[in-house]
């Protein structure tokens, strides 16, 4: 069985991340492609996008958010994610019990002794009436049958995990400020959520929304494992998603000996590809959509994924964090960069200064090297 080292994953890594060359792709096609970007801060896809593609207008992202043709919603790793409509609606019932497990986990205690169930309906019940509410404003609409708990606990459970939602515009918006105020799902879009079959998608059972996740993970971070698609996704119950797509399937090893599982046809780069300055959103699922990130950030580093760093590629690996305030961007070394690197870090710095200020005028500076 061949085996990829480091940096053969790594150029794998940035060809389907859209990381190696800026593809000329309509938005949606690039959201749907990377199945989605992560987005609890709303303004990053911006910076995710614009690093991704050639001339991209932030107002078109825009329009596909107030045209509902792409959404925020709580999904993978009950993180809030920017997906395409239809990715929302197939792949949200394959999300709902890792969802369930992870407000759980968070608020166990305080939510100890209520029923789900109940407190589902109550919530829906809320929300029948098609007007937006924040989380606030549903928890305590129910909090006169739930007062333990507290607002917090509860808004979570129902809006992050209970109730599909999602995040209605201005809010992700370009450059605007907005609270999160939240519709079903299916009001927003018209359209019911596809549900699991009748088994769940156990293992050995017919699960369409496991095995579109699965091939659509390998299509945008392969060659990768099946405990990255788990990193990814949060949901551990893919195991029999993948097995029934196996035979569809490549296969490599990594330096480890773990095994990798890629498609057959999907882009592996010669490691010798030249990998230009790219900057990072915080949360880029390029970087945390991994078990093992080893390919794109030394583990050194790897804290900043989680952080909500925004990192900076050189020659493909995570070598700087960034910051941007008044038109100027800062760039913080994680280690030393040659001249040759931090000429091409400072073009592309300035680029990505006057993009996010409107000012073509925009500025670069370092802190010292490592």
């Amino acid at each position: 069985m061949t085996v990829l080292d480091t940096r053969a994953l790594n150029r794998a890594t940035l060809a389907r991340q859209l990381l190696l060359d800026r593809a000329d792709l309509p938005v949606l096609d690039a959201v749907t492609h990377l199945g989605g970007l992560q987005a609890q801060e709303p303004q990053e896809p911006f910076t995710g996008l614009w690093s991704r593609l050639r001339a991209f207008d932030p107002a078109s992202l825009d329009d596909l958010l107030t045209g509902r043709e792409v959404v925020r919603t709580h999904l993978m790793r009950r993180t809030v994610h920017l997906v395409a409509a239809g990715d929302a609606l197939a792949w949200r019932s394959r999300h709902d019990a890792m969802l369930r497990q992870r407000v759980l986990g968070t608020y166990r205690r305080e939510l100890a002794g209520v029923d789900l169930g109940e407190l589902a309906a109550a919530g829906r019940a809320v929300l029948a009436d098609g007007e937006p509410r924040t989380m606030g404003e549903l928890a305590r609409a129910i909090a006169d049958r739930w007062p333990a708990p507290g607002s917090r606990p509860l808004g979570e459970m129902l809006i992050a995990a209970l109730i599909p939602a999602v995040q209605l515009p201005p809010r992700g918006l370009w450059r605007t400020k907005a609270g999160a105020r939240y519709v079903p799902m299916s009001v927003w879009l018209g359209r019911e959520i596809e549900p699991l079959p009748s088994d769940g998608g156990s293992t050995g059972a017919p699960d369409p929304a496991g095995k579109a996740l699965a091939r659509r993970y390998l299509a945008a971070y392969g060659p990768a494992a099946t405990a990255d698609l788990r990193a990814w996704s949060g949901v551990a119950g893919l195991p029999g998603a993948v097995a029934a797509i196996r035979e569809e399937l490549v296969s490599f090893r990594d330096e480890r000996g773990r095994e990798l599982l890629d498609l057959p046809g999907a882009p592996r780069p010669d490691p010798g590809t030249p990998a230009p300055v790219r900057f990072l959103p915080a949360f880029d699922n390029a970087v945390l959509g991994y078990a093992d990130r080893g390919r794109i950030i030394d583990d050194a580093h790897r804290g900043l994924s989680v952080t909500g760093d925004r990192l900076v590629l050189v020659d493909g690996r995570v070598s700087a964090t960034w910051t941007a305030e008044a038109g100027t961007v800062t760039v913080d070394p994680l280690r030393d960069l040659s001249r040759a690197d931090r000429t091409a870090v400072a073009e592309e710095g300035q680029r990505l200064a006057a993009f996010l200020s409107a000012d073509a005028e925009g500025k670069v500076q370092f802190t010292a090297d490592c």
